[in-house]
């Protein structure tokens, strides 16, 4: 059975959370302690740590004040959740391009094992905080903001395509367009390599 993220087996979805938070508005206290580490993670790999505890704060904030328009039949609010966040990060382009250029000025990580993996394998699995850096950085500190917002909810916050679609309110075809074209961008800068290597979905999924 397949159970969303921060969610354990027995536990109420976070649609019923966010329903029953409607008449007792303490409930929505569960879906800040089931999601608030990983918005937090996402943004302070966009923004910092600093800036990313406002984010993540006014994400809740905002989530909480705009609850009674919550989509209940969306059982897993991360889209909802994740797409809030990403909104506020755009008031913030130029700190995240700022950041970006800083860290593409990074000089490369010193070869070693397997905790040095290199850049490209790094993303592979996910990007980490740390693959940020060197021609990485840079490369994404190129994208339009729209395609840097589709790779990164992919790539840093774990969402499939509808779910990137659920939480930017566009079309899933968008997604995949942006998607397609912000994985070539970073092909051409990093000399060929795909960093991404971003899990493909049929379109049944």
């Amino acid at each position: 059975m397949a159970v969303e993220p921060g969610v354990r087996v027995g536990q109420d979805s976070d649609a019923s959370v966010i329903e029953r938070s409607w008449d007792e508005p303490e409930t929505f206290a569960l879906l800040f302690d089931r999601h608030a580490d990983s918005v937090h993670r996402y943004a302070a790999r966009r923004l910092g740590a600093e800036a990313a505890e406002d984010v993540m704060a006014e994400t809740f904030t905002t989530a909480f004040q705009q609850r009674f328009r919550y989509r209940t039949e969306a059982s897993d609010a991360r889209p909802w959740l994740f797409g809030i966040a990403t909104n506020l990060i755009g008031r913030h382009r130029r700190a995240e391009a700022r950041r970006l250029k800083t860290l593409g000025r990074l000089p490369p990580a010193a070869p070693g094992g397997a905790a040095e993996e290199t850049v490209a394998d790094r993303v592979a699995a996910r990007v980490s905080a740390q693959a940020v850096s060197g021609e990485l950085a840079g490369a994404l500190a190129r994208l339009p903001a729209r395609h840097r917002d589709v790779l990164l909810l992919v790539a840093w916050a774990d969402l499939g395509y509808e779910e990137v679609a659920d939480a930017l309110g566009v079309p899933v075809g968008t997604v995949r367009s942006r998607l397609h074209r912000a994985r070539r961008k970073l092909r051409e800068a990093l000399g060929g390599s795909d960093p991404t290597a971003l899990r493909e979905e049929s379109d049944d999924e």
